[in-house]
């Protein structure tokens, strides 16, 4: 499940017009009133606690490029294919780009890349397309009815190893953006502390999960060593009532919402090298094939769009206004922009070519998903990823 996927889907359960970080900080004084006296976990290092799992549903919507919203109905594979290949010279060729959840601030490259005009000026008609309600992940990518998607380079290996011919071909995330989170006052100062105590995830899938997996391993511990808890996308209310002794949560997510319910945190990140692939752009090896230029422009475009919010935060922000419901709210401008802002971190910055995949990078999550059961079968990640449809440097 993607960054994003996986990061905010609490919202769709409770409040699917307001803004992700706003809705939720409304939303945990509400949840400590509701669950009541909390059982609390003995926070003493000698006594940790123990817990069970739960699960968790998600939802999801259309946008268009032009900036309005727009439901994506009745489209079909042989139509969009259609429609592709009777492109002329002169015309722009219509590509559909799926956004893995509903309209978020954290698509602002996207936003920003439609709404300057970057991807007409690369040949493109660009359709961003936020998935259904129940959507699978790949399932539109792999029927033909989106052209590219922005995934998860450790999803993308997971697809792949389940037979989905994907190819990762341009890094945007090049940082894995989870995070383990203490309270201050926890006895917790290492990950290495961790063992014995229960940590709080959405489930056991996603992100949250193999960055768990990936912070166990760096400090010599197995999931055995720890108790595992399933809370669904309750984090932030499973520690404040101190179900939990830790929780998964993402930089500029949940780490967001403790610092504005002013309750002091502690966090752990995954050590460099990570061997983790986050967000960035996949296509199908068919479309590599078939339209090979066209991917070099989407990423080119894309990539303008990840550089121009990074110069412009402010104009981005106003542009993504038009795609996001509630953005324009003064009363979460604050909220979203602080989100927008510990977003920025995450982006490709600094580095020798814009979309750049690492090599070792790859073999290290390859080897680390397979030795961590977390691929259905044996994977060559040198045929996962590609470097060759970059802009030129």
């Amino acid at each position: 499940m993607s960054l994003l996927h996986t990061a905010f889907r609490q919202l769709s359960a409770r409040s699917a017009g307001l803004s992700l970080l706003s809705a939720l900080i409304v939303a945990v004084p509400l949840l400590l009133t509701a669950c009541g006296p909390a059982t609390q976990t003995n926070t003493t290092c000698g006594s940790p606690s123990t817990g069970s799992s739960s699960a968790s549903s998600s939802s999801h919507a259309v946008v268009g490029a032009s900036g309005a919203l727009a439901a994506l109905t009745g489209l079909s594979a042989t139509t969009h294919n259609a429609a592709k290949a009777s492109t002329t010279a002169s015309a722009p060729t219509p590509v559909t780009l799926g956004l893995t959840y509903v309209p978020n601030i954290q698509f602002a490259p996207f936003y920003v890349a439609a709404a300057k005009g970057f991807y007409q000026t690369a040949g493109l008609n660009v359709t961003l397309r936020h998935h259904g309600v129940g959507e699978d992940e790949f399932a539109s990518i792999s029927t033909g009815h989106e052209d590219a998607i922005f995934a998860g380079g450790d999803e993308t290996m997971q697809a792949r190893s389940k037979g989905l011919p994907l190819v990762y071909v341009a890094n945007v995330f090049t940082k894995y953006p989870v995070t383990l989170i203490v309270p201050a006052s926890s006895c917790i100062h290492s990950v290495a502390d961790l063992k014995g105590h229960t940590i709080g995830v959405p489930g056991l899938y996603g992100a949250t999960y193999i960055g768990l997996l990936a912070l166990l391993q760096s400090a010599g511990l197995s999931p055995s060593s720890v108790h595992i808890q399933s809370v669904g996308y309750t984090q932030v209310s499973a520690l404040l009532t101190h179900k939990v002794d830790a929780v998964m949560g993402y930089i500029n997510n949940e780490a967001l919402q403790f610092q504005a319910a002013k309750f002091a945190i502690r966090t752990f990140t995954i050590p460099n090298p990570q061997p983790l692939v986050s967000n960035g752009l996949a296509v199908t090896q068919s479309e590599l094939a078939q339209h090979p230029d066209v991917v070099r422009a989407l990423i080119a475009a894309t990539m303008q769009g990840v550089a121009y919010t990074i110069a412009h935060p402010q104009d981005a922000f106003n542009i993504s206004k038009q795609y996001v419901p509630g953005l324009g709210d003064s009363t979460q401008a604050a909220t979203q922009m602080a989100v927008l802002q510990a977003t920025q971190a995450l982006w490709q910055i600094n580095v020798t070519q814009p979309g750049y995949n690492n090599p070792s990078t790859w073999q290290a999550m390859a080897s680390f998903l397979q030795k961590s059961g977390q691929l259905s079968g044996s994977v060559d990640a040198t045929q996962v990823y590609s470097n060759a449809y970059l802009p030129a440097k």
